[in-house]
């Protein structure tokens, strides 16, 4: 069933709407044409004081929605009314550190159970039909800075989860799970040099160590596999994005420093990495490369397309890893001019990276500061981008913003930030700040867009009804035609949506939900970005609509 999920309509089994990612429903109901019926039917609020971000995406089976919310907490729904039938609070320890709110972006679903992560880095498996802890399992140690937020994944019977905690020095990984039990299968590092297991014994180190790692820096390489991960059953491969290096101060870790800021593709069987690509070699921005890799067909290939955070979409082979093609989907880049098709190499602007601290003739204390864009919050966070297979374009939400950076002496201290820089976010222009984009992965080119004066931080859906759902920090859940990108629908939700929307068919009607919330990294790190925004209210509460007749 799970691996039907994207053709089956009549349930929502995983994140992303199908393990590939391309969050696409063939349900067409609901169009251009129908549109204007398309209206709330219930809204059911998380309630409480714990408002904070809500970018969970809803799952919905056998006439239940499970949805989590802020602070780790889960809900089971009844699809059609709304109606609240049991709610597990997870308890969380006075001090857990979660760099970027404390957000939850859903579960996984599989036979009686619904499987979510936890702020304190746990995962937590509950009955469907009661709510109630079937197991338990410790995933690392919080206060070391290890956290989870990300909706874990079912590939081939096994549970794949990753981890967050880039800024305090973890090491990333993903690791494979028996979902019905919690226990540990398989587990892949992804900082170069540190040991894998599979069914509890080595299973060889990731890379080389020291290879790209300078001295003793890979034991704190950060790398966290925050966003978790795509699955392709043609390939066999589990695909995660991995985050930055840490420190952030690059000067202390002179080299590539895999396999941070890449796409990590994992035999699923094995717990090996068949094939790596690194987005941003020796990050110095903070660019990530968490982004969703999101599997599709071109020219009769499976290929894998990635909006990275650097400000470059990237379209890769899904079964070898070997770069197609690569091409700004913003406007301004400083770091790079390009990338190199042929190396798969950016071409680094060399002025643009920020200065060493203990360079001669400086203080000490800090580094040459540059202005560099995209800023760190990317031109592409964690806001899923959806594939219409009926236009062959992406829809991607995207952010115009950049930032002044400097870089700071920095050592690792366990559970303290470890960062090593400093900086300053500022919008790119007037007008607009974010941006939904159609995006064609073949030519590059985009074929339309919807300028938005906020920052976009929900993910976005299609359908073969030709239309294209997201939501704006504003509070609105919209709808434009896929293939024009003429705005036909908008619906004000109370709060700012920064959750990606679902659709699925109950009882042979097309319903569409989406989680509102305002809350997430940029009102907590977003510098002048944050002062724009400072007007928007919390939430917490999802939305579901269906066409009235």
């Amino acid at each position: 069933m799970i691996s039907s999920d994207a053709t089956n309509p009549k349930s929502v089994l995983s994140s992303g709407i199908g393990t590939q990612g391309q969050r696409h429903s063939p349900l067409t109901a609901v169009n251009p044409k129908t549109i204007s019926r398309l209206t709330p039917v219930w809204s059911m609020s998380f309630g409480g004081e714990k408002q904070r971000g809500q970018e969970s995406q809803p799952l919905v089976y056998n006439g239940k929605m499970f949805v989590t919310a802020s602070y780790s907490r889960m809900y089971a729904l009844d699809v059609k009314t709304g109606q609240k039938l049991w709610k597990y609070e997870h308890r969380l320890p006075e001090g857990i550190m979660p760099c970027c709110d404390v957000v939850n972006r859903g579960a996984a679903l599989y036979d009686n159970l619904v499987i979510f992560a936890t702020l304190d880095a746990q995962l937590v498996a509950l009955d469907q039909n009661t709510g109630k802890v079937v197991w338990k399992e410790k995933i690392d140690d919080y206060s070391a800075g290890y956290s989870a937020t990300a909706a874990p994944l079912i590939a081939e019977g096994l549970l794949l989860t990753g981890l967050s905690g880039g800024e305090f020095g973890v090491v990333g990984r993903v690791e494979a799970r028996d979902p019905k039990t919690g226990k540990l299968v398989w587990s892949r590092p992804t900082v170069e040099g540190h040991m894998g297991y599979l069914n509890g014994k080595e299973n060889g180190i990731s890379g080389t160590t020291n290879a790209t790692w300078p001295g003793e820096t890979w034991k704190t390489g950060g790398a966290s596999t925050w966003m978790g991960g795509t699955y392709d059953a043609k390939t066999g491969l589990a695909y995660f994005g991995t985050g930055n290096p840490g420190p952030w101060n690059s000067h202390v870790r002179k080299g590539d420093n895999l396999y941070s800021s890449s796409t990590v593709a994992i035999d699923v069987k094995t717990g090996k990495i068949a094939w790596s690509y690194q987005n941003t070699p020796n990050d110095a921005w903070d660019f990530d490369g968490s982004n969703e890799f999101v599997t599709f067909d071109m020219d009769g290939k499976r290929m894998g397309a990635k909006a990275d955070r650097n400000g470059f979409f990237y379209v890769i082979d899904a079964t070898t890893g070997k770069l197609g093609n690569a091409f700004p989907f913003v406007k301004k880049i400083t770091w790079a001019t390009d990338i190199d098709l042929k190396t798969g190499r950016p071409n680094f602007v060399a002025d643009n990276r920020p200065g060493d601290p203990t360079a001669p003739g400086g203080e000490g204390t800090k580094g040459k500061s540059v202005f560099s864009a995209p800023a760190f919050l990317g031109a592409k966070n964690q806001m899923p981008m959806a594939y219409s297979p009926l236009t062959k374009l992406f829809y991607v939400p995207t952010n115009e913003w950049g930032m002044e950076i400097w870089n700071e002496p920095i050592t690792y201290k366990k559970g303290g930030a470890f960062l090593g820089a400093g900086f300053t976010i500022k919008p790119l222009f007037e007008d607009h700040i974010g941006s939904l984009r159609a995006i064609d992965p073949k030519t590059g080119k985009i074929a339309w867009e919807i300028k938005n004066t906020a920052p976009l931080w929900g993910g976005a859906l299609t359908t073969a009804g030709n239309l294209v759902f997201w939501g704006t920090p504003e509070g609105f859940l919209k709808a434009a035609d896929a293939t024009t990108g003429k705005e036909v629908w908008k619906f004000q939700t109370g709060s700012g949506v920064v959750a990606p929307p679902i659709t699925w068919m109950q009882d042979g009607e097309q319903y569409i939900s989406v989680v509102s919330g305002w809350g997430g990294a940029v009102p907590l790190w977003g510098g002048e970005v944050a002062k724009k925004v400072n007007f928007l209210e919390q939430g917490g509460s999802v939305w579901t609509f269906k066409l009235m007749k």
